[in-house]
């Protein structure tokens, strides 16, 4: 992917990872898109760079998402990456029967948003030059945390999706996987000064460090996020879902 030139495209870029990566993609020389939906938000986040700019969309809505990608490509035709960020996490006590509306929000969100997005905007991109996608799943992709067993099956699923992706559009897209470690954002209650997370800006400076490798590689990996990411190969998955499962 190249680092600079590009039309971007972010999905839940109003806040957390999204933002800190879109002003940092802006700061190197692209256009910058961000969705999400609060617009309110998206507003506050785009003010004072020229090169940003804000457009609501709700990724749960498939009739929004159609409508969203035929007016985003007719305002900016040279759109050539798609950043799939937008995603919800939440706890989940599945020892008993509940309210699984939940659940099916993180599946939508998380997994269903991706890839109507993906669908919705696929034409253009196989199309465009030095076209990408980004698919941003999470280290509870390797490892699940066992309090939001949804969540982490959601980004298990995105990145296997991501991997088909990859052999299905060699040669047209470049598919690249990004997937965090815990990070200090507001996805989840008190998460944005949790101790043991990754500092957000930190997190942004290395993963914008790694995409500038050549070629980019096809999974995004800070350091942090290495002992979930090699626990199958390492052999100590047991190990790590106990350390998991008392966070």
């Amino acid at each position: 992917m190249k680092t600079s030139g590009n039309t971007i495209l972010v999905s839940g870029g109003g806040s957390g990872i999204g933002l800190a990566l879109a002003q940092r993609w802006h700061d190197a020389g692209n256009i910058v898109i961000i969705t999400g939906r609060n617009a309110a938000k998206l507003e506050d986040a785009v003010a004072g760079h020229a090169n940003m700019h804000a457009a609501q969309l709700d990724v749960t809505d498939p009739d929004a998402v159609q409508a969203f990608a035929l007016d985003i490509v007719g305002k900016f035709p040279a759109l050539n990456v798609l950043v799939n960020n937008a995603g919800i996490m939440g706890y989940e006590d599945a020892a008993a029967a509940r309210d699984l509306r939940l659940a099916e929000d993180t599946v939508v969100t998380n997994l269903l948003g991706p890839i109507r997005l993906t669908d919705a905007l696929i034409d253009h991109l196989t199309a465009q030059d030095d076209s990408a996608i980004v698919n941003v799943t999470s280290g509870l992709a390797f490892v699940p945390l066992p309090k939001a067993p949804t969540y982490s099956a959601t980004k298990a699923a995105l990145h296997s999706y991501t991997q088909a992706l990859r052999i299905q559009l060699e040669g047209k897209v470049e598919l690249i996987e990004l997937a965090p470690p815990a990070v200090r954002t507001d996805l989840t209650p008190g998460q944005s000064t949790r101790e043991g997370y990754m500092p957000l800006d930190a997190f942004a400076d290395e993963v914008t460090a790694l995409f500038a490798g050549e070629p980019t590689p096809e999974e995004i990996l800070v350091q942090n996020v290495l002992p979930l990411r090699d626990a199958e190969a390492n052999g100590n998955v047991p190990q790590v879902l106990a350390m998991l499962k008392n966070l």
